[in-house]
């Protein structure tokens, strides 16, 4: 054999499976068509981060005068600048990888991997010539893409997905964003933020569907004050590109509309990346697009796995990571935790920041739980009016009968930071009265997740 383990992709799932690996002492090999760190590093969560970073420091250069401090002169966005920060970011990280591998012995196999049999993955490099490596153990990590709906076909120019929306060589003046989920959402913040004109179109009855809905309210409210046209409860019919502009034709509540604008971003969600990879000549099960694996990632097939947003779950760059982890653990006759999903964060990086983990108060409900809500605003929060940040608020969901934390709902300044101290108090069954007798510092906004467990109990104090 070759290796011991020979992973398809280097995104968030494929790398840190790999260096967990050889950190085991498994002798590794990652196969990348692309830049090492995939989806996420390049195209993805790095990138967009920078993006949304620069978005914001125009608004704080805009706003300065609140803040005490005087600017002269204009202060304009410079997207061709923002676009260049953002690719630099998105290249010394790949470049990052490539040093974690050398340092863990990883090799690096340049090309497309196709399953080629028992323990065999067939690798075709750029100029189609074809080289067989064997492995005991092969892991699918290929990661996932723009899902395309029938009438939103992109083509790359008018209509685009996420990542030609962080390279565009000019801003757009109007934009439709199709979809309000994480990537939705942020890209419609930072090109509204920067003087694009956006429309941001959502099926569901509230913008980000998978967020409790104070929380989705109060992002709408957000966007509204930023005077980004909001149209939930609607749809796009089709896309005209044959003028200059796209004409955008959406059904909404109160009947059809023609929205015109320069470019149209269409996200949809996403679809896995399990075509021409060998999983059907293999046998291997897939449902719903999806492979099937059991709770340590193993197929069907003796010998593949499968990690990240080509298994069920939700598609998330930390689940991919903690995937790889106990997959490869398991190979290396660890005994790994199985990952609780129940206990997942989620994060979109819009201003406000938003975060949560656990049930909504709604599903909550549903499973038939009676339950104990606390609510804090953060304008009653000293640390977010010092910030100038005084829209959000944290929600917390316990169960009546034994005070178990069943959800956390977050919206506000550095909420993405906070989340993860409610996370490690699901896991650890922490009670609603033992957060609120745990002391935060003072000012932080984390104060809030204390105050939003008093509230529960009827025992806030500063509101």
């Amino acid at each position: 054999m070759d290796y011991d383990v020979l992973i398809i992709g280097s995104g968030p799932g494929g790398y840190v499976a790999a260096i967990r690996a050889s950190q085991l002492g498994m002798k590794v090999a990652v196969i990348e068509r692309e830049n090492l760190g995939g989806i996420c590093l390049n195209w993805g969560c790095i990138p967009t981060k920078s993006l949304l970073k620069s978005a914001q420091a125009y608004e704080y250069a805009k706003h300065a005068t609140d803040y005490g401090v005087t600017i002269t002169g204009d202060v304009k966005p410079d997207f061709s600048a923002m676009v260049k920060r953002s690719r630099n970011v998105a290249e010394g990280m790949s470049k990052g990888i490539q040093f974690l591998f050398k340092k863990n012995k990883i090799d690096t196999i340049t090309g497309s991997g196709k399953l080629a049999g028992k323990n065999s993955v067939e690798v075709t490099d750029s100029t189609g010539k074809k080289k067989n490596y064997s492995a005991k153990h092969i892991i699918l990590a290929t990661g996932a893409r723009t899902r395309e709906l029938p009438n939103l076909k992109i083509d790359k120019e008018k209509v685009i997905g996420y990542r030609k929306a962080m390279t565009l060589k000019k801003q757009p003046e109007t934009m439709v964003v199709v979809g309000s989920g994480a990537i939705g959402s942020e890209f419609a913040w930072f090109y509204q933020s920067i003087g694009t004109q956006v429309t941001l179109v959502e099926f569901m009855p509230t913008l980000v569907p998978n967020e409790d809905e104070e929380v989705a309210k109060q992002l709408e409210r957000t966007f509204k004050k930023m005077k980004m046209k909001v149209l939930t409860n609607s749809s796009v019919e089709k896309v005209d590109t044959s003028g200059e502009k796209c004409k955008v034709t959406i059904k909404t509540k109160k009947g059809e509309e023609i929205v015109e604008a320069d470019v149209v971003l269409s996200a949809v969600g996403i679809t896995p990346n399990t075509e021409n990879t060998g999983l059907e000549e293999m046998g291997v099960i897939t449902e719903k697009g999806r492979v099937k694996v059991d709770e340590f990632y193993r197929t069907n097939v003796e010998g593949i796995y499968a990690i990240g947003d080509i298994v069920e779950g939700p598609a998330l760059a930390h689940v991919a990571s903690a995937e790889g982890i106990v997959c490869v653990e398991k190979i290396a006759g660890k005994n790994p935790e199985p990952i609780n999903y129940q206990n997942i964060p989620g994060c979109t990086y819009t201003n406000p920041e938003i975060s949560s983990v656990g049930l909504t108060e709604e599903k909550a409900i549903k499973a038939g739980y009676e339950v104990k809500v606390g609510k804090f605003p953060y304008s009653a929060s000293g640390k977010a009016s010092a910030a100038g940040q005084k829209d959000g608020f944290v929600k917390l969901i316990f169960d009546s009968k034994y005070g178990e934390l069943l959800g956390a709902h977050m919206i506000g300044g550095n909420v993405t930071e906070m989340i993860a101290e409610l996370v490690v108090a699901k896991k650890l069954e922490i009670t609603g009265h033992e957060l609120m007798k745990t002391i935060h510092p003072h000012p932080t906004m984390s104060e809030a997740v204390m105050e939003a467990a008093a509230a529960a109990y009827d025992e806030v104090i500063h509101i």
